[in-house]
C-alpha cells in the first residue's frame, strides 16, 4: 500500500499542479474518479496485467473512459501507460482528492456515534470541529450501538474518542496496570 502511495505521487502530484493551474480541479476530480474505476474494474484488472504492449494498454484504457478524459486527461493515461503504471490509478485518484481538499482547506471527519445525531447535534458538532481543525469540515457520519453512548471521531491522524465502551476500555486497562 505505501509502495503504491510512493508511486502514484507524482502524478497525482502533476495532474493537480496541471488542475490548479487550469482552474479545472473539479473537472480533474471527476475523470481520475472515472479512470479509478475503470483500473479497479476485475476484467481491466486482468487485461493491464497481462498487456505486453504499452500501446494498446493506453488506447483500450482511453477507449473504456470514452468522453469521461479531456486530451489532457488521456495525455497522464499514456504516460501511465507508459510507464506501466495504470495499476495505481486508485491511489492516483486517492491522493488527488488529498491535494484537492488540502487546497481547499477541508478535511472529511469519520464520526461514529451509539445513536443518530439530530441535525443541530451535527451543525454544532461541525462548528466546533472547525474551530479545532482551523478547516472546513466535511462529515460521514455512522451509526454503531457497541459505543453504548458517546461517540468516536477520526480526522487523519486525530482519535477523539468520547465514547462510553472508550471509557470503559481505559478504565479496564488501569485497574490492570
Amino acid at each position: 500500500m505505501a509502495e503504491q502511495r510512493t508511486i502514484a505521487r507524482p502524478y497525482a502530484k502533476a495532474a493537480f499542479e496541471y488542475a490548479v493551474e487550469h482552474q479545472a480541479i473539479d473537472k480533474w476530480g471527476e475523470m481520475l474518479g472515472f479512470a479509478s474505476l475503470v483500473a479497479q474494474d476485475s476484467q481491466m484488472e486482468e487485461f493491464l496485467s497481462n498487456a505486453d504492449k504499452t500501446q494498446l494498454m493506453a488506447d483500450v484504457f482511453v477507449n473504456v473512459c470514452g468522453d469521461a478524459l479531456d486530451e489532457h486527461g488521456q495525455n497522464l493515461i499514456k504516460v501511465m501507460a507508459e510507464n506501466k503504471r495504470l495499476g495505481v490509478l486508485p491511489s492516483v485518484c486517492e491522493q488527488f482528492m488529498e491535494f484537492r481538499a488540502e487546497h481547499q482547506k477541508e478535511i472529511v471527519v469519520q464520526v461514529e456515534s451509539a445513536a443518530e445525531l439530530s441535525q443541530s447535534q451535527l451543525q454544532e458538532l461541525s462548528s466546533a470541529l472547525e474551530k479545532r481543525f482551523a478547516r472546513k469540515v466535511q462529515l460521514e457520519c455512522s451509526v454503531n450501538s457497541d459505543l453504548i453512548a458517546g461517540m468516536v471521531i477520526t480526522a487523519g491522524d486525530t482519535v477523539i474518542d468520547s465514547s462510553v465502551k472508550g471509557q470503559l476500555a481505559k478504565l479496564s486497562d488501569t485497574l490492570k496496570a
